[in-house]
């Protein structure tokens, strides 16, 4: 996910003798019999990289898969092969196996990977490998079309989802108080969001909005930034296999941007320092920002009054949350008035597998209820694709149970396809033109002269 650390992003199977890749479907009693091994990998390891979620499948998943096939009558045994590497190399590796025919039979890759690999003919439809009974699972009912969304490419699911967050507008009530704002603010416009950065500077908060910008923050400039306000505007990054140039949209969102750093209601500087994210993160902890758009792992991971990298003990007291509100009402995407944008990780069965039956009942298994429960107790609680299971799991966490039923269902998700990194530096940089002072139009021009070079020329760009 983007925003935690992606703990169930790239996998790719690595052999218990070293680097070798595992082929997928194995028998355990080797080649007869009614004997069948699955295999099932992450990045992740124990004593490693994502622990939580190595030891989850070793401890729970593997021992009660194994018995809940066992009382139907079938002798099934599964494999964990952990591993715990960079994400990019794990996405190599990943395509390497899938391309040579081999790899576990359950995989997790990002979302953001799943048109590329669909494209290159690594991963298929659900349907295509697992049959009709993967449009017929029951647990889809209870999954936001929204966030189905992530699993699909040109209509067709290619995974399920494995988790998700969303971006809202937190604020500092404290802050807000002494500028005369209300501690249930919600804005409904865009200029609602800018009047409110006024009182606040007016009140002397250093800095009254923080929406990220520029290269240096990375992908959190696209996904706390750019792209929803692009959303916000009715704009998306891609449409219909269209990508958007210097459209009405983008013009607007970098709008925004130049009435916040061009007028004093953010700090430019921040933007361009190579720790600035951080730094905002502890400014707001520090009651120095009055609003900043961020996602959940914000909440959870950053000004956790426990666990956060900037701990805030009065966090519940003090920090405020909102929907993230298009430029006018109903000028949203889809005609909405609150927008929102969401990363995840997807779930799938690797076409090669010898098993597909079984490999997507263990798919829909970690996906049900009552692994989802498991999963997410003791400290891990976060939001789960299921409506059901987050109606119950977070119902002590009112951020999470927000995102959950407010945000989800309007969210949006970036293109899966293998131009969009590429894409998303653009867009950085074109924030970054606007913070420094470049006009917006021309910011637009150059942005779609860019995109020409990155997507195959203006046939491939809807203005």
């Amino acid at each position: 996910m983007a925003l935690r650390k992606r703990s169930v992003g790239v996998v790719a199977v690595i052999a218990a003798a070293g680097l070798g890749l595992a082929a997928c479907g194995q028998s355990s009693s080797g080649g007869g019999g009614d004997a069948i091994e699955l295999t099932i990998a992450q990045n992740a390891i124990q004593g490693g990289k994502n622990e939580a979620a190595a030891k989850f499948i070793a401890d729970w998943v593997i021992p009660k898969f194994q018995e809940a096939q066992k009382a139907k009558g079938k002798d099934v045994t599964v494999k964990f092969v952990p591993s715990g590497v960079d994400d990019e190399q794990y996405k190599t590796k990943l395509s390497l196996d899938l391309k040579s025919g081999k790899g576990a039979d359950v995989i997790d890759i990002d979302s953001i990977w799943a048109g590329e690999f669909a494209e290159a003919g690594y991963i298929k439809p659900l349907t295509e490998v697992a049959g009709a009974e993967a449009d017929s699972w029951d647990g889809w009912s209870q999954i936001p079309e929204a966030v189905q969304g992530m699993t699909e490419f040109n209509g067709k699911k290619y995974a399920l989802p494995v988790g998700t967050d969303g971006r809202v507008l937190y604020f500092n009530k404290t802050l807000f108080a002494k500028a005369g704002l209300p501690a249930d603010w919600q804005p409904k416009s865009w200029q609602e969001v800018l009047d409110a950065g006024t009182k606040l500077k007016s009140s002397g908060v250093p800095v009254p909005i923080q929406i990220n910008a520029g290269t240096a923050m990375g992908e959190a400039t696209s996904m706390q930034g750019v792209l929803p306000l692009l959303a916000g505007a009715g704009g998306e990054v891609q449409q219909d296999g269209k990508w958007s140039g210097a459209s009405q949209p983008l013009k607007d969102a970098l709008g925004l941007y130049q009435k916040i750093y061009g007028g004093g209601l953010g700090d430019p500087k921040l933007q361009q320092e190579a720790k600035g994210r951080d730094k905002s993160f502890q400014q707001f902890a520090d009651g120095k920002i009055g609003i900043l758009m961020e996602g959940d792992y914000f909440w959870r991971g950053v000004v956790n009054p426990k666990t956060g990298v900037a701990k805030m003990a009065d966090r519940d007291q003090v920090v405020g949350y909102a929907m993230i509100p298009a430029m006018e009402p109903g000028k949203g995407i889809r005609g909405q008035d609150f927008v929102s944008m969401s990363g995840g990780a997807l779930r799938t069965v690797n076409p090669n597998t010898k098993h597909p039956k079984e490999a997507f009942e263990l798919l829909t298994f970690m996906l049900s209820p009552e692994a989802l429960k498991e999963e997410t107790k003791d400290g891990n609680v976060r939001i789960t694709p299921r409506s059901d299971v987050n109606k119950e799991i977070l119902a002590g966490e009112p951020l999470l149970t927000f995102i959950s039923e407010k945000v989800l269902p309007l969210t949006a998700y970036r293109p899966p396809v293998a131009a969009y990194p590429q894409v998303s530096v653009a867009l950085q940089e074109a924030t970054a033109a606007v913070v420094g002072g470049t006009a917006p139009d021309q910011v637009a021009a150059d942005y779609q002269k860019k995109l020409e070079g990155i997507v195959g020329g203006a046939g491939n760009i809807a203005s």
